[in-house]
């Protein structure tokens, strides 16, 4: 992820940030395939740092039977991106206010 120039995040912010980036995953996931579909669906949000600010986001999906033609794999790439994309927004709204 590119430098935002942000400030230090507080033990809050960190928290507020994964769970953030993990709604965004598991909101495009269930917004692709419905709940009942899904035998199990991880996503974990690692973060390391403070400056910089490393973030990892590992999401696992496992489909029932009956999705077995589904691209799982593709689905988990658009949750990962989604995630990323909610933490670099959920960054600019904290860089915003720094401004102020």
């Amino acid at each position: 992820m590119a430098e935002l120039g942000i400030p230090e995040l507080s033990s809050e912010q960190m928290k507020e940030l994964c769970e953030v980036a993990e709604k965004a995953a598991r909101n495009h996931v269930l917004s692709k395939v419905s709940s009942g579909k899904i035998s199990a669906l991880n996503i974990t949000i690692d973060t390391q740092g403070t400056k910089p600010l490393n973030v990892n986001v590992d999401v696992e999906i496992a489909l029932s039977t009956s999705m077995e033609n589904y691209d799982v794999k593709e689905l988990t790439v658009e949750a990962t991106k989604k995630a990323f994309a909610s933490i670099e927004t959920y960054l600019q709204g904290l860089k915003c206010k720094q401004g102020k």
